[in-house]
């Protein structure tokens, strides 16, 4: 496997040595990306596979050596720390090559390979359909059999299986962790246009992932959170609509601290203040207005700080689109948000949960969430964060929904 700086012609096809051979010659190593912990299986040809997460790090180390018997977890070769690297980056919305990336194909059929080496020439932010690449293999009406091969795409990421969907722009099939979930947010992540789903929210609620699905894997990872559920009943969170990020980050620091009824209120009125052509507040309005005028409404000093920096930040492109953050992994954004006076790591959080209705978000610092979990699992004992984080890896990839239970436990504890 040829590194980045490789000739063209030695591209895809150099070898794999040094530091990282083990005496089976198959090794493998974990690695954190922004969609969680993914694993990378070597030999001395090059990359075997690319495993997306599975519900927790243990089950991506299981599926690993369940399908490579003999791989021994070691310190990767320079080729696949470059490699690790390149995939890292490009989950992050960076889209770096991975073309040079070598792969070992020598055990696959020579269709299977071609269609592998196809789908590597669709560029992000593209997407076809089975048909077309089996049109472009010059085979057309093999559209079943090419979504067979990338349905056992061993070399996720690398080979962009997840970039090529079903007739008429749904979204299909895919095998790993989080199913079409996770199909969908790395579309979203290389900026590809939204796909349809493939099974509508259980509770019409809007969000994108299954429900239905989301409550089958929590009742399996979790029996004691399924009892929850039982007790508790359907899932039923809906998402908040909002004109702008600024109109949703305006409303989260207006209530921050305050009652409801209070921050209803109060941001009522500063709405009010801020309407122009009927589209909502505006960040230009909000640096048009003196001081006074907004004092009037309700809000605190260290609160017209916060929405003055949000308006500035705003205006300069520093805080997301809806759109842009749609396409940009969770803490991507939340990085970016938080760089904002008053919007904390937890404004942000909720942020991804009620208005872009992220599946896998799991707010930590919430103290509702937390006594909803001493309600769960604890007899009344509160959690530390770590308790919560090392519980919630058997959650994943539907941590908001385990995050909607444990809230409505520490409102109404179950019987």
């Amino acid at each position: 496997m040829s590194s980045p700086k490789a000739p063209e012609h030695e591209r895809r096809r150099r070898v794999v040595t040094g530091s990282g051979t083990t005496r089976s010659g198959i090794g493998f190593v974990l690695f954190e990306t922004p969609v969680g912990r993914c694993a990378i299986v070597w030999n001395s040809v090059g990359v075997v596979a690319v495993q997306l997460p599975e519900v927790s790090v243990a089950a991506t180390r299981r599926r690993v050596t369940e399908r490579h018997p003999g791989a021994v977890e070691s310190e990767p070769t320079v080729a696949v720390s470059q490699a690790i690297d390149a995939i890292t980056r490009h989950l992050a919305g960076e889209h770096p090559d991975l073309s040079w990336i070598g792969l070992d194909m020598g055990g696959l059929s020579g269709f299977r390979r071609r269609v592998y080496e196809e789908a590597r020439t669709v560029p992000a932010g593209v997407t076809i359909s089975y048909g077309e690449l089996a049109e472009r293999l010059g085979q057309p009406g093999s559209a079943r059999a090419v979504g067979q091969a990338l349905g056992h795409n061993p070399f996720a990421v690398v080979v962009p299986c997840h970039r090529v969907l079903a007739a008429g722009g749904r979204i299909g099939g895919f095998s790993a962790g989080g199913g079409t979930d996770t199909k969908r947010r790395i579309l979203g992540i290389e900026g590809a246009a939204p796909v349809m789903a493939t099974v509508p929210s259980q509770t019409g609620t809007g969000f994108s992932f299954d429900t239905r699905r989301a409550v089958r894997h929590l009742r399996a990872a979790d029996p004691d959170l399924g009892a929850l559920i039982t007790s508790i009943g359907p899932f039923a969170m809906e998402l908040q609509s909002a004109h702008d990020t600024f109109a949703a980050l305006s409303e989260a620091i207006v209530h921050q601290q305050l009652s409801p009824k209070a921050a209803a209120t109060i941001h009522r009125r500063f709405t009010t203040l801020l309407e122009h052509s009927g589209r909502g507040p505006h960040p230009e309005r909000v640096l048009a207005l003196a001081g006074e005028e907004l004092r009037e409404v309700g809000l605190s000093q260290a609160k017209m700080r916060a929405i003055r920096d949000l308006a500035e930040r705003s205006l300069a492109g520093e805080v997301p689109t809806l759109d842009e953050a749609q396409a940009m992994p969770d803490e991507t954004v939340i990085e970016r948000l938080a760089a904002v006076r008053g919007v904390g790591r937890w404004t942000a959080e909720m942020f991804l949960i009620f208005r872009l209705g992220r599946p896998d978000v799991l707010p930590l610092d919430d103290y509702g969430l937390r006594r909803g979990f001493a309600v769960a699992f604890t007899s009344g004992r509160m959690p530390d964060a770590g308790e919560v984080e090392q519980r919630g890896e058997r959650w994943r990839p539907y941590r908001t929904m385990a995050s909607w239970y444990l809230w409505r436990a520490a409102e109404s504890p179950p019987r």
